[in-house]
């Protein structure tokens, strides 16, 4: 690639004399990355390529030497000097294998406005592909599908995702048009989107609701009708990663479960909603531990669906809320 050879050229005759082709290789990595963003910490370079924050400074040192200009802040980051580019990145034919991949899961789980998105942006990077590489990634997009079981948004509303990333980027609010599944009827709320997540099948919004004055989640799929303003938040809000952090330990309870061992690989998937800990082994029986609020999130609802291959070890109330359900169960069919 002429790209690859014009860096090779003016990087490698001045670094240090036991350069390999690995390292150069994360050093034009490196360079991409400053480009693809304002601002590029040490630790974030350090983690993604595992290796010391000593041996990044060597790097970003060989690159300063090579004529690159990278402005750095001691505790801030590393960033390229404005206008500063390089000539246009390709890709390999594995990276563009990647991009098809992403794109049916664009199909498939966002919604209509996202998925015409990167169809146009994955159109523009078809372009820059070579021929043999374009025949490759033909033969990958016919023969991959991707199919869920629910349908994460509803057809009145095609640009919840946009309004949301705009919402989140900008801090702006929104109201929200909402059928939660409890109310018949649909609510109204402002809202001041934290971020989104993925869960589930479900793509679900957290956010500052003003009508309850409190933090709430709320399914993409539920939403009628979305609205962008141009009010700013009112609040200061924290990261995403602090609200979905696990509850306080006081708050649950211990189960443990002894499940035979051929139907355990069946509850895999859902386990981990219920607040699996860890799994052991014990001849024909795999005894589960658990810990989460059972009464709150329906656990002994949940373990009826194969109550009949589980014997509940404890807690003695969890045995008491399955009996109650089994008798509820049998006056109804009775």
């Amino acid at each position: 690639m002429k790209w690859k050879n014009y860096l090779w050229e003016n990087l490698v005759e001045k670094m240090y004399p036991d350069e390999s082709p690995k390292r150069f290789d994360r050093i034009v990595a490196i360079l991409i990355q400053l480009q693809s963003k304002k601002i590029v910490k040490a630790q974030e370079l350090a983690d993604r390529f595992e290796v010391s924050l000593r041996t990044i400074y060597r790097d970003i040192r060989s690159l300063e030497s090579s004529g690159v200009p990278i402005y750095s802040e001691a505790g801030v980051g590393y960033s390229l000097v404005d206008g500063y580019k390089l000539p246009p990145v390709m890709f390999t034919k594995e990276e563009a294998g990647s991009f098809v991949a992403a794109e049916k899961l664009m199909q498939k789980f966002t919604d209509g406005n996202f998925g015409k998105h990167f169809e146009s942006a994955m159109f523009k990077i078809k372009s820059v592909l070579r021929g043999s590489e374009k025949d490759w990634i033909e033969s990958l997009e016919s023969n991959i599908r991707l199919s869920s079981r629910d349908e994460a948004f509803t057809t009145q509303s095609p640009k919840v995702l946009e309004l949301l990333f705009q919402s989140i980027a900008e801090k702006n609010q929104i109201v929200l048009h909402y059928q939660s599944v409890e109310a018949d009827e649909i609510s109204v709320r402002v809202i001041e989107p934290v971020g989104l997540y993925h869960e589930g099948q479900y793509w679900y919004i957290l956010a500052y609701c003003h009508l309850r004055k409190d933090y709430r989640n709320f399914r993409t799929d539920r939403v009628v009708d979305l609205t962008s303003t141009q009010n700013s938040f009112e609040l200061q809000h924290r990261e995403l990663e602090y609200f979905l952090q696990p509850k306080e330990k006081n708050s649950t309870t211990k189960i443990r479960l002894l499940v035979d061992r051929k139907i355990a690989r069946y509850i895999q998937n859902d386990r981990k909603f219920y607040g699996f800990k860890s799994e052991t082994k014990k001849k024909d029986k795999v005894e589960m531990l658990f810990e989460c609020n059972f009464k709150e999130n329906g656990f002994a609802r949940w373990l009826l669906m194969f109550g009949d291959y589980v014997e509940i070890l404890e807690p003695e109330e969890l045995k008491s809320d399955a009996v109650q359900l089994i008798k509820k169960i049998e006056k109804n069919l009775s």
